[in-house]
């Protein structure tokens, strides 16, 4: 895991695991990853009696972000079925996804972020245009997230 080192770690070596049985097998690589994040929403209050002229700060409630996932478009549909599975209203589709952090010489993890409870909130395809262009047709899918660890 996470090895304390003078210098930070690439962003460019990563895994998603979409929590769908399918780890063994890549249906797509994602080209990035966005919107790990975590907050703590803080309560403020003060006694009537208190000496001090100003609030004390609590903390209160704690909420994930939005995640979003971008990839290339391949053909996979394991992305659109889940879609169409929480659409339908599926509670237990929600999935435990997983982004594994890989080390330069790809030989193992060095850290990761368990997104707990994700389930898709919006999927957007491609943006198509008729003037030759070179880029990659590419879809995005973001994640409603209940909690995210670390590890």
């Amino acid at each position: 895991m996470a090895e304390l080192r003078e210098t930070p770690y690439g962003v460019f070596n990563f895994l998603v695991n979409l929590g769908d049985g399918t780890e063994g097998e890549v249906q797509g690589g994602f080209a990035e990853v966005s919107g790990l994040n975590a907050e703590i929403t803080v309560a403020e209050y003060r006694n009537g009696n208190a000496k001090t002229n100003y609030v004390s700060k609590v903390p209160a409630i704690h909420k994930a972000g939005d995640v979003t996932l971008k990839r290339g478009v391949i053909g996979a549909e394991n992305i659109y079925n889940w879609l169409d599975q929480i659409r339908a209203g599926d509670v237990k589709a929600k999935r435990n996804v997983v982004i594994n952090l890989v080390s330069e010489d790809r030989s193992g993890t060095v850290l990761s972020w368990k997104l707990i409870n994700a389930m898709p909130i919006k999927w957007t395809g491609p943006t198509l245009t008729a003037k030759g262009g070179s880029d990659v047709a590419m879809e995005e899918l973001v994640l409603s997230v209940e909690h995210i660890e670390q590890s």
